[in-house]
């Protein structure tokens, strides 16, 4: 029986992605493989972060009984977890569920995606500002598809110009759904717009993260 340390659980709205929006569950795991500068989980990837140790069944159990059908696996970094295969063949193998991983992008999604077709993925790519562009895995961009998504969190023009020339080199826009997203408090969202327009970025969302709006950006939990 597959055993993971859970960090929280959660229902919310999902603050970005595709389904933006829409009531989900949420399931963070403990313990990432970056380091990002402006990480607003980091408190989750500590090596002594507190956590409860859950089995793939009590995971799916907690899901069920809330009624929500959208799940976010998000961390942290879930696809580093030991067994995080079994839990997604669970949660696939239930028609009921809309499965979401989200990822920092630098794992191989290769085996993932060759378990199911109904799990979607939110890959981060992680522009210069992070500080962690180079552990970037380029041959996702192979795999992803209409239902995934690639989301650019971006704090200065020069992260928006490196966006735009992954987004053209992949030709990402037509591969799959494509988010540029603000660092909270670094760069203001009209700038964004006004690099959109000036490079004619079609097909390409600006997306805000709605929890930081409704709630305080630091609470956990929502």
């Amino acid at each position: 029986m597959a055993k993971f340390k859970v960090a929280e659980r959660f229902v919310s709205i999902n603050g970005e992605s595709v389904k933006a929006g829409e009531l989900a569950v949420f399931i963070r795991f403990t313990g990432c493989n970056l380091n990002c500068s402006y990480c607003d989980t980091k408190w989750a990837n500590e090596a002594d972060a507190s956590y409860e140790e859950l089995t793939d069944e009590e995971i799916y159990d907690y899901i069920k009984r809330t009624g929500v059908r959208n799940v976010t696996l998000t961390g942290g970094e879930p696809l580093i977890q030991k067994d995080i295969d079994k839990l997604l063949l669970m949660l696939a193998m239930d028609e009921e569920l809309q499965v979401e991983v989200e990822t920092n992008g630098s794992v191989d999604i290769a085996e993932f995606k060759a378990l199911t077709d109904r799990v979607a993925f939110t890959l981060d790519y992680k522009l210069p500002g992070s500080g962690m562009e180079s552990n970037m895995c380029f041959s996702n961009y192979n795999y992803i598809d209409k239902k995934d998504a690639v989301k650019f969190v971006s704090g200065s023009i020069k992260d928006l110009e490196t966006a735009r020339d992954i987004i053209h080199e992949w030709a990402l826009d037509i591969k799959s759904n494509v988010y540029i997203s603000p660092v909270y408090g670094k760069i203001n969202p009209e700038d964004i717009v006004d690099f959109m327009i000036e490079n004619e970025m079609n097909g390409i969302k600006l997306q805000l993260q709605l929890h930081k709006y409704i709630w305080d950006p630091e609470m956990r939990g929502v």
